[in-house]
């Protein structure tokens, strides 16, 4: 906090499954009030949670001012001269927000694609190349962010992590493993290396990396919409929407969103497999979830769509088959997500 500040209360705010949070009221050094919105973390990807939104949001403020909350520091404390875990910290402006959980709430879809385009379209790698400076989450799973040329290459990255916590929470699964093996192998080179090839190019876009509706919000003093929680990358911009195709979504996947935001900016080439490559990007939403809350239905909603593109793309005898009666893009089903608060 700026020099010269004085706490006046620090009270709990919000709700979040991995971290602690916290409205903190200020008196700055010339006697006027502040309030900033504290968030605190220890254990697995706490470091990378912390400076990881630092930076994320920080980007994102630099392209489209206002979309997130001002980021003002992170950092780490722990109590001195005892075991206790090191904690990791965010500290940002505070924003008194109404949840956008309900289609009444929710944000209108011609300014809000404006402003997701303009951050992608905006937002450009430092160094042309796909990944991020510094570590950032999805939830507390950290993404591997090392720079790469190729997007299939960093999209592989990144799959391949939540595979792994996905694994290390559910445990083995030899039908689901075999998919997986093949997706990687065969069907994200074949897929997402198309938009690569044959004299076709993608630009590196800044992505929030997490954005669906309970990471939405409108400011109740200024009526804007504001997103939160960013674990940004450079990333093929379509990666954004993988999350609007998942069984919580429940008005992202109004068409009218994505054609608000088609106007800004086209599919990528090949057009005509722009929803196969949605699908794919919703694997890696779906097994964070599963990763982080063990029981949940999105591991076998992920391993039927690795089963549907690995049918289209990697055929492999040995796989089993694709059910649409699972698929909820056919089927419709919404499943509300789960969400415990971090005592």
């Amino acid at each position: 906090m700026p020099k010269g500040t004085r706490v006046v209360s620090a009270e709990s705010c919000g709700v979040s499954a991995w971290t602690k949070t916290a409205k903190v009221s200020v008196i700055l050094q010339g006697g006027s009030r502040k309030r900033f919105f504290l968030k605190c973390a220890s254990g697995k990807g706490a470091r990378a949670l912390a400076e990881g939104e630092f930076h994320s949001a920080s980007a994102i403020n630099t392209v489209v001012t206002g979309l997130v909350p001002q980021a003002i520091g992170w950092g780490e404390y722990h109590h001195a001269g005892d075991s206790s875990p090191h904690v990791f910290f965010f500290l940002g402006d505070f924003h008194d927000m109404e949840s956008s959980l309900s289609t009444a709430a929710a944000p209108d879809p011609i300014a809000f694609a404006q402003q997701i385009a303009q951050m992608h379209g905006k937002g450009t790698s430092p160094n042309g190349m796909f990944g991020f400076h510094v570590p950032t989450v999805i939830g507390i799973m950290e993404r591997t962010v090392t720079w790469e040329k190729s997007w299939a290459e960093s999209f592989t990255h990144q799959l391949k992590d939540v595979i792994k916590y996905d694994n290390d929470t559910n445990g083995p699964w030899p039908e689901y493993d075999a998919a997986c093996r093949q997706l990687i192998d065969v069907v994200i080179p074949r897929l997402l290396g198309a938009l690569q090839a044959d004299g076709r190019e993608i630009r590196p876009a800044l992505v929030h990396g997490d954005l669906w509706e309970q990471n939405v919000g409108t400011d109740m003093a200024t009526g804007q919409t504001v997103v939160f929680d960013p674990g940004c990358t450079y990333a093929h911009n379509e990666m954004e929407f993988g999350t609007w195709r998942c069984s919580w979504a429940f008005y992202f996947n109004s068409p009218v969103y994505m054609r608000a935001y088609q106007r800004h900016i086209e599919p990528s080439e090949p057009v005509e497999e722009w929803d196969d490559r949605n699908r794919l990007y919703s694997i890696h939403p779906y097994l964070t979830d599963s990763a982080g809350h063990p029981g949940s239905p999105s591991r076998q909603i992920a391993y039927n769509d690795m089963l549907c593109l690995c049918e289209k793309y990697g055929p492999l005898d040995s796989l089993e088959k694709y059910d649409s009666e699972k698929d909820v893009s056919v089927t419709g089903t919404h499943i509300p997500h789960a969400m415990k608060q971090l005592q």
